[in-house]
Order: C-alpha cells, then structure tokens, then sequence
C-alpha cells in the first residue's frame, strides 16, 4: 500500500525520536562512563551493547552449542532462552554489513519505522480522527521503555511482524496474518499469544466459505515453535531446552501470581538490592498495574482478541518468581498506546499530562540502559 500523508507524517516523527535517542547515547558516553577518570568516551556505538545484545551477538555469529557446549557446562549463558529469528536476520545481515552492532541497530531502525507505520493504519480502524493514528504513535514512541525499539533488541523486529499481522487479520486477510504472525513467533515465544488472538478473532469474525477455507493457515504460527523445540532436543535431549535456560538464568520458574507479586514487592521496597534493581522492580510492579487495568477496560468494551492477547501476555510474565521486563513488554501492547490515543482525543489535557510524565521517564529508562544499567 502507497505511501499516504499521515503515513509520512508518523515516519517524520519517527526519524525525529531517532535522532533524538541518538542524541542521548552521544552525551551518555560522554558524561556516564563505565570509569569516571577516563579522558576517553567509549565509541559511538557501545551505549547500544549492553545486556540481552550479547545473547543476540553470540547465538548469530557463534551459534547456540559452540564447541560443544551447552547447559550441561558450568557458567553457561542459557542463550537457547532466545529464539532463532532476530540472530538468524542478524547473521544475514551482517554479511553485507560487517560491523555486528551496525548491522543490529539497522535491524531495528527499518523495523521500527515498519511497525509505526502499521499500529498508525491499524489506530485509524478504530478511531475516525484524523490524527489518531500519528497521536497513538507519539504515545508509543514516547513510552518510557522506548529505548529498546532502538536498541538491537528483538521488539522493534517482532512488532514488525506482529502489527502488520494484526493489521491483516482485520482486513480478513488469514493466509497473510498467518504467515507474518509465523515470522513473529521465530523472533519471541509471544508470537504464539498473538496466534491465540488471531485465532479467535477468526471464530469471531469469519462469516464465508472463503473465510473458513483459511482454517487451516491458522496452524502455521506453531511451526516456529515446534522446529525449533525440535532443534533443541536434538542437541539437548530437552524438548523445553528454551523454557529451562529461562528458568535457570532469570529465574522464571512457575509460582502463583500473588507470589510473584509478593516477591517483586519484597524486591522494590525491602532495601535488599541496590537502589537501581529496586527501581526497576517498582517499574515492574507499575508496569504490570498498568496490564491488568488494560485488561480489565479491554474485556469491559468486549474487545476479546485483544484481551486474550494481553491476558497471555501478562500471565506470562506475571507467574515467575519475580516479575522481569514487564516494562519492556509493555511496548508490544498496541492496544494500550490506542487506548491512550483515545483518551487524549476526548480529553485534549490528557495528552500534555502524558508527555509531561512519560517524557522524564524515557529520559531515564535510556540513560540507565544506554549507561549500562539495568532498565527493565
């Protein structure tokens, strides 16, 4: 589909919140080095080398059993947790882009501006104002934890994926939502919450023979998921190889919900981490407060693919030991930056509110992971 006015215009906001980003990793390096004596900033780049890009860089340029290790060693980094499509892209990039942090953050660049450009078209479905679609994206894109759609991290490339899915569900388009919504589920295990979603708009939404000879297309997103169980089991003898390294490196072994809560909140506000990790894990527990009331106003307005979406979403997340990049997954829940949208369209102040508070905590959230510290 061409290129529309309001489409430009969201992507003229997107390369301004770019450049802006790019702004705060020069000054990083500069005024937050690792040693506060240097005389020397770090390169340009190596703000955006920080935590989980390792994972990334070893799995695309070593592979996921290097000389033949594995979980059995110990000190082994659990990167089977990761799943294959973002290192897989990665690796292909990089033979036409040698530097791997280049190649990364170009990865992200081109899939950020292909998932605006989608949560825009897919805000224009269900909002008649003019500028809903350009107003859900400055909500996004100004969302605290905004750094990782920078950053070579795999949410920019599934949100890529996944709204342009979502998008041609809508449309009743199956045979392509599946086939996106496949690519996403190799990129994050959060691709098969979005099947569920698709799944059962389906069952809400197909009404012709047309419609019901694409039943079949619905299976293909598990494919992801079961060749590379496969993969593992063939080099671990673990068919949950990926759930296990989860377990084993960030601790996300089951437990009840109220537990992780509790665990979180001992975390936050019992002093028995540093002041930066309790932060974070008030960040958790904000961010997850934030999941259950979109929840609970998605099922009030019956918008029930959504709300499976977002339900297994938190669920997900909410049933580990200690809750873990909530923040960070609140980025792939398109319909919370529309319910935003929304609001700020009925109520004009909300929007000056939002930016007033949202605009000093992705300041922050960028600086600490930019910094290398934790951010969510």
């Amino acid at each position: 589909m061409p290129l529309g006015p309001a489409d430009r215009e969201v992507l003229w906001l997107y390369l301004l919140t770019r450049i802006g980003i790019w702004t705060t990793a020069y000054c990083t390096r500069w005024l937050f080095p690792a040693d506060r004596n240097t005389h020397s900033a770090a390169s340009a780049l190596a703000p955006f080398q920080q935590w989980d890009w390792s994972h990334y860089l070893h799995i695309a340029r070593d592979g996921y059993f290097p000389g033949e290790g594995g979980p059995w060693q110990a000190g082994w980094d659990n990167r089977e947790a990761f799943f294959p499509g973002f290192p897989l892209l990665l690796r292909a990039v990089h033979t036409v882009i040698p530097h791997w942090t280049t190649a990364g953050l170009l990865i992200s660049f081109i899939a950020g501006g292909i998932a605006v450009l989608a949560l825009a078209r897919i805000t224009r479905l269900h909002l008649p104002d003019t500028n809903a679609g350009r107003r859900t994206v400055l909500f996004f894109l100004v969302s605290p934890c905004a750094i990782f759609l920078a950053a070579g991290y795999t949410e920019a490339l599934f949100l890529a994926l996944a709204l342009p899915a979502w998008l041609a569900a809508q449309r009743r388009n199956w045979p392509l939502a599946a086939t996106l919504t496949a690519l996403a589920t190799a990129v994050r295990v959060s691709g098969l919450f979005l099947a569920a979603a698709i799944a059962l708009h389906f069952v809400l939404a197909a009404r012709t023979r047309r419609d019901r000879r694409s039943l079949p297309w619905l299976a293909l997103p598990a494919v992801p998921a079961v060749l590379y169980s496969w993969y593992l089991q063939a080099h671990t003898g673990d068919w949950m190889a990926w759930k296990h390294a989860e377990e084993r490196g960030w601790y996300r072994t089951f437990h009840a919900p109220w537990e992780a809560w509790q665990h979180t909140w001992q975390a936050a506000f019992d002093h028995t981490h540093a002041t930066g990790y309790g932060f974070m894990f008030q960040a958790e527990l904000a961010a997850m407060l934030v999941g259950l009331l979109l929840l609970g106003l998605l099922i009030r307005q019956r918008r029930w693919p959504e709300a499976l979406y977002t339900g297994l979403s938190l669920w997900a997340l909410g049933t580990s030991y200690w809750y873990t990049s909530i923040p960070r997954a609140s980025l792939l829940w398109w319909p919370l930056w529309i319910t935003l949208a929304a609001y700020s369209l009925r109520h004009p102040r909300f929007k000056t509110v939002y930016l007033s508070l949202a605009g000093p905590l992705v300041t922050v959230f960028a600086l600490t992971f930019l910094s290398g510290r934790w951010a969510g």
